[in-house]
Formats: C-alpha cells, structure tokens, sequence
C-alpha cells in the first residue's frame, strides 16, 4: 500500500467515524438522529434526496423543524408517522420513499412505495417534502 493510498484510508476512516459518533457540545442537546431521505419515480426516472439532522433540525431539508420533530413523537420510525390526512387523487404514478441512517443509537432501514406523492404526503407528513 502506498503513503497516498494508506493517507486516503484514513482521511476516509476518520470522516466515516466523525459522521458515526455525533459530537455533543456544552449546552447543546444529543442528536436523536440523521438520515438520509430519498423519494424516487417509477422506475427510478427521477430521484430526489436529502439529509436531516435532528433535533438540529441540520442538514439541506426545507421543513427541518418539522420534519424532526414530526419523527420524534414517531421514535424515528417513518411508518409510525401519523397521517397529514387531505385528498389525493387516485392516479397512478408510484414513488419510493427511503431512509437510511440512525435514530437514537438505532439503525434505520426503511423503504416503502406509495401509488402517488399525494399518497406519500398523506402518509408521511413533512418528512418527505423536500
């Protein structure tokens, strides 16, 4: 292994490590967590994604705030989301919703279709408007 390779592991190593142990500062409250949000077309013709921090509310999510908090009184489970309950259309043109990440020290692998994106509002709240 070279001195530029082995350099490059563990400049990978320690970014990998720091995105893995969330620093807590004085006077700042823990992360419950971070999570990579996608929302996907049929077919994966489009894709869309974003990460969110919480209770930070970090990250790229334009309705973070909400987002995180929405997934707290869900204890990080997006099926636990209660419904944002409004009319949709029943046309079909399906999207998959996905995240990845942590939440309170617990892995998070969740993946699930919806037959529309009203259809993924309805069932997902803010955590999916992005």
């Amino acid at each position: 292994m070279s001195v530029r390779t082995a350099v490059a592991a563990a400049a990978t190593a320690a970014a990998l490590l720091a995105l893995a142990v969330p620093s807590v500062a004085a006077g700042d409250s823990p992360e419950h967590g971070r999570l990579f949000l996608t929302v996907s077309g049929a077919q994966n013709t489009w894709i869309r994604g974003t990460q969110l921090s919480c209770p930070s509310a970090g990250g790229h999510h334009p309705h973070a705030a909400q987002a995180c908090a929405t997934l707290h009184r869900a204890q990080g489970e997006p099926d636990a989301v209660p419904a944002d309950k409004h009319l949709c259309t029943r046309e079909y043109d399906p999207v998959t919703a996905t995240a990845e990440g942590d939440w309170d020290g617990r892995p998070v692998v969740w993946r699930k279709t919806y037959p529309n994106s009203c259809a993924l509002d309805v069932a997902t709240g803010p955590v999916f408007r992005f």
